[in-house]
């Protein structure tokens, strides 16, 4: 009996302790709710992690963004990550960090994540290739994405160009412009960054063999990831095999063959119309983008497969539901040609140019 006609001073006792107890009440559910959502938002997502030799992880399943578009990738990340992607994986170079950065900070901002949730990847640009510049490049990074730390920051190529803005610094007759800093200085440049909490973990990209066993003789701090071209026409099993040997993890860029690439050459085959693939993907009723992510996946391989289109970044991740058999994953194997599509040509006359070897 709490109308406001009858309160007299006996009542105001009773009144206080029943507001009291209905604010604690609906204080409780809103702080319950939030926690269980924000718990969902990381159960929801079906990707299992692979362990690095540091001790962190990393899912085994992400978002490329190197192709796309100004415009086009901030609506793809928020797509990705309300899809269940919690693995970012994005460039200096590619152009789109500042985009990047929007998107995550718009599924954090309604709730969907927390930044621990996620995992975002970046690569230091052949432009920043001398030690002391290394943290200026992660800042910028840092600063277009809208974070205070990566989770992982790589080595883009073993390669420096001449320092400055130019991301393509070439001479008067057209050709790139060198530097000659060798990349085991870059690697004390990537363990001074993680030392000072600017990322979690290091890496490396496009090294090869030789290459990652330079790093390994002089690093204090061992790369967690190499990551490199590959799928089924170019499986890297020799490459792979050296990185597991050394505690590496590979992760796959260009899993479905880049159809987009720049500079196709229409003489190499179409990876997602192979008709070997295309035939498994009807057994299992996926589609071959589905079949080459999950093959990927079994062959222990983190893959960062891009697309800024919803449906497609949708199906991408719908690969967690079934598994490839073993004769099927060797028919996959069979299809290997050692087939490069990416070349990046421009930086094939400097001497640690990674492709000139065999792997």
């Amino acid at each position: 009996n709490h109308r406001p006609d009858r309160l007299c001073l006996k009542n105001l006792p009773t009144l206080k302790v029943y507001c009291t107890s209905r604010l604690i009440a609906i204080l409780y559910r809103v702080t319950f709710k939030t926690k269980i959502s924000r718990k969902l938002s990381t159960i929801m997502s079906p990707v299992p992690n692979v362990t690095f030799n540091n001790g962190l992880t990393i899912p085994i399943f992400g978002l490329g963004t190197w192709k796309s578009q100004p415009g086009e990738v901030t609506s793809a990340v928020k797509d990705a990550i309300s899809a269940g992607y919690r693995h970012i994986d994005c460039a200096d170079c590619y152009g789109n960090e500042e985009e990047v950065g929007a998107g995550i900070k718009a599924k954090i901002d309604d709730g969907t994540v927390k930044r621990e949730d996620l995992f975002v990847t970046s690569k230091l640009w052949l432009t920043s290739f001398e030690r002391q510049l290394v943290q200026s490049g992660i800042k910028t990074t840092l600063k277009h994405l809208g974070l205070e730390y990566l989770d992982l920051y790589l080595i883009h190529w073993p390669v420096g160009m001449k320092t400055g803005e130019n991301k393509f610094p070439k001479d008067a007759a057209g050709k790139i412009e060198f530097n000659d800093v060798h990349y085991t200085d870059i690697w004390k440049g990537m363990e001074d960054v993680q030392k000072s909490g600017l990322t979690k973990s290091i890496g490396i990209s496009n090294f090869n063999k030789k290459q990652i066993g330079e790093v390994l003789k002089i690093a204090t701090i061992k790369p967690v990831v190499n990551q490199i071209e590959c799928h089924p026409l170019l499986s890297q099993k020799k490459l792979k095999k050296y990185c597991e040997d050394n505690g590496i993890v590979i992760t796959a860029y260009s899993p479905l063959g880049s159809p987009d690439r720049p500079m196709v050459d229409p003489k190499y085959p179409i990876l997602l119309d192979d008709p070997t693939v295309s035939q498994i993907a009807k057994k299992y009723n996926k589609n071959p983008g589905q079949i080459l992510i999950r093959y990927q996946i079994q062959n222990g391989n983190v893959v960062i497969p891009k697309s800024v289109t919803k449906s497609r970044i949708e199906s991408n991740i719908n690969v967690f539901d079934f598994e490839i058999s073993s004769e099927d994953m060797q028919t996959i194997e069979s299809l290997n040609k050692d087939l490069r599509f990416l070349f990046f040509n421009m930086i094939n006359e400097h001497p640690a140019y990674p492709f000139h070897d065999e792997y």
